[in-house]
């Protein structure tokens, strides 16, 4: 089909691979990705419950007949990504989910992930954003173990773990195109702060499972397969993966020594600290990278950025009270 006719939402990135904008949050935040391959198609990611009705269109306009879906992949089973897995998977009745070993479990049975999440953002929220968690039954399921392979349809997909940003994190690596879904591992790259040096990447430090050590491991792995591109959640293709792991690496550090340099601080200046810190520290990073100022002096930075920083202020705090007792430094606050 020619892509002049897909929908908006749909992006053709070349080797049967397709972004669909899943319409979370706002637009060209979240991915889920179709993978079409001899008739038949695997999604990466599924955004949430209210992303299902876009995946099924995009099916539609690919002439991909539902029960031609062979695989449901999660990258990991935070809401923004597996959120829909249960209803999309209610609609594809051939359709396997394929979910990392410590992840599979939440797919089963949603209501520990379901209650977490609310505990976090509320009843009212979650209903908003995600809406009610469908349990995926568990022969439907299968757990991924590190550098598992998958022959599917001529097509080999490899499996590797990804600890750091989550420890139910894996990343599949899809040897037709020789790139990485990297779901959070490879960070977030935004398209409104692309330039003429190319794509801008940032790495994520979200609650809860922040572990800068494990992510630059993951990272490295990576990069060993020497990939032509990576598949952002957060979003769509980014080329020359080796030149952007370099500044994921320096910016995991400026993080960590964020983390540390207001250890000390009482839990809700350090909060604020930790945010001053990381929009000083990201802005002056899309400088150097040629983003204008006028996207900095306008609010669309502050815009785009927010919540991230928001999060990522959370995930360091969580990190830094667990090495506390550790160091000696006194209990902190236990999160």
């Amino acid at each position: 089909m020619s892509s002049s006719v897909l929908p908006d939402f749909i992006e053709p990135l070349g080797g049967g691979v397709y972004a669909i904008d899943t319409g979370f949050h706002r637009p060209r935040f979240d991915a889920a990705y179709l993978i079409v391959q001899d008739g038949h198609a695997a999604f990466v990611d599924a955004g949430t419950n209210y992303s299902v009705p876009r995946l099924l269109q995009a099916l539609e306009a690919l002439g991909i007949a539902r029960d031609h879906v062979d695989w449901v992949i999660p990258t990991h089973v935070h809401l923004d990504h597996a959120g829909g897995v249960g209803l999309l998977m209610s609609e594809l009745p051939r359709a396997q989910a394929l979910v990392h070993e410590r992840g599979a479990r939440h797919m089963v049975d949603p209501s520990a992930l379901y209650m977490g999440a609310t505990a976090v953002y509320g009843a009212q929220e979650m209903e908003r954003s995600y809406g009610r968690l469908l349990p995926v039954p568990a022969e439907r399921v299968s757990a991924t173990h590190d550098d598992q392979t998958l022959d599917w349809r001529g097509r080999t997909l490899r499996f590797i773990d990804t600890p750091g940003h989550a420890r139910h994190h894996h990343c599949i690596w899809d040897s037709t195109t020789r790139g990485w879904f990297t779901g959070d591992t490879f960070g977030l790259s935004y398209r409104v702060f692309d330039t003429s040096a190319g794509a801008w990447v940032m790495p994520t430090t979200t609650p809860v499972q922040f572990e800068p050590d494990a992510l630059k491991r993951s990272i490295g792995r990576l990069i060993e397969a020497d990939p032509q591109c990576v598949y952002l959640t957060h979003y769509s293709r980014v080329e020359e993966p080796r030149v952007h792991a370099r500044r994921l690496l320096r910016l995991i550090d400026e993080m960590v020594a964020i983390g540390h340099a207001h250890a000390a601080m009482a839990p809700e200046l350090r909060h604020t600290a930790y945010k001053t810190a990381l929009r000083e520290c990201l802005l002056q990073d899309l400088t150097h990278h040629g983003v204008p100022q006028s996207l900095m002096d306008d609010g669309t930075a502050d815009d785009w950025l927010g919540l991230d920083i928001e999060l990522n202020a959370q995930g360091l705090a969580i990190w830094i009270d667990k090495l506390v007792p550790r160091q000696g430094a006194g209990s902190g606050t236990q999160r």
